[in-house]
């Protein structure tokens, strides 16, 4: 390592006295004293490199850019519709990270371009909006593997503002030069809360039994139970917080217990939209019914979606890919 050193610049001043014999020549008056010579070892100075400048690159035709955009367009669009038609939460997860890929990629590369005069400030609103949207497809991605987004709805709603943006960039750019820009062709719906009536069954199957399955969702989200026997749903229905509700005349049988909780219940997916979990009783409940010569006898029970003081039922988590659809 080298210490700092300081250099001191001396200018030394040489002066020059005439000799000391007379002459009869007549003084000269009135002029200005000057200073002539070279300074330093008369070699040109060197040009500095910070003035030098590199010539801007030449902009693209409209021909040139409209190939770069649609190059860009398709791959966009591509994943922006696949993340839509999203059908599962395992899918959902990795689309959304593609679609975050494809616009983050597509922003930086068009970023590098010279967009033709006429269009510029039409370029860079539509790039700096990419680039907005891509980070906020990266936000959700996060809350989808959380689970705070489940359906690709919600998706959707999420990016609702920087999709609105694009969209507005996009349609400038396109009314500037006739460019095809506009990547999303779903658009995203407001927040919303949707619940059934507790009680309302989803899928109500065989019956006739006498055996009977008290639920209790003490949750502070809604919830759908169903009832599995075998690989077959016989019974889905809809809970509400804090609800109760009966399923009555359940046929005899062993079930398998599963339970989602959730908000906002999207019928067409039949699934919550957000904050969803997915769970189920680890061991399975029993109706049987007895008949003796005097008596009938059956099986009820109870369950609660929720802890308790002194409860025997334990609960494990099920992947989503794997709960009843």
């Amino acid at each position: 390592m080298v210490a700092p050193r300081i250099f001191t610049s001396m200018l030394a001043l040489a002066v020059l006295t005439a000799g000391t014999a007379c002459s009869s020549a007549p003084p000269v008056t009135g002029g200005e004293p000057r200073a002539g010579g070279v300074a330093g070892d008369g070699v040109p100075a060197a040009a500095d490199p910070t003035t030098s400048t590199t010539p801007a690159p030449a902009a693209l035709t409209a021909e040139a850019y409209k190939s770069e955009l649609d190059g860009r367009y398709d791959a966009m669009n591509k994943a922006m519709k696949s993340l839509a038609d999203a059908r599962s939460l395992k899918a959902l997860d990795q689309r959304v990270v593609k679609a975050q890929e494809s616009l983050q990629s597509a922003a930086d590369e068009l970023a590098a371009l010279t967009p033709p005069p006429e269009v510029q400030t039409q370029h860079q609103a539509y790039v700096e909006s990419l680039r907005e949207v891509a980070l906020q497809l990266g936000t959700s991605a996060t809350k989808v593997g959380g689970r705070s987004l489940c359906t690709p709805g919600a998706v959707f709603t999420d990016l609702d503002d920087s999709l609105t943006a694009l969209d507005r960039a996009g349609k400038a750019l396109e009314d500037a030069g006739d460019y095809e820009a506009d990547i999303v062709s779903v658009k995203a719906s407001s927040k919303k809360n949707r619940r059934l009536r507790t009680g309302q069954f989803l899928r109500k199957g065989g019956s006739g039994g006498r055996s009977s399955l008290q639920i209790h969702n003490g949750g502070t989200r809604d919830a759908v139970v169903s009832l599995m026997r075998g690989k077959s749903k016989v019974y889905s229905v809809y809970v509400r917080k804090k609800g109760k509700f009966k399923i009555n005349n359940v046929g005899d049988g062993n079930y398998r217990v599963y339970f989602t909780h959730g908000v906002d219940w999207d019928g067409k997916s039949r699934s919550f939209t957000r904050e969803c979990s997915f769970e189920r009783f680890q061991k399975s409940v029993r109706f049987k019914t007895t008949y003796t010569a005097t008596q009938i006898r059956w099986h009820d029970w109870r369950i609660t979606l929720h802890a308790i003081a002194g409860g025997n039922a334990r609960t494990s988590k099920v992947d989503p890919d794997d709960f009843p659809s």
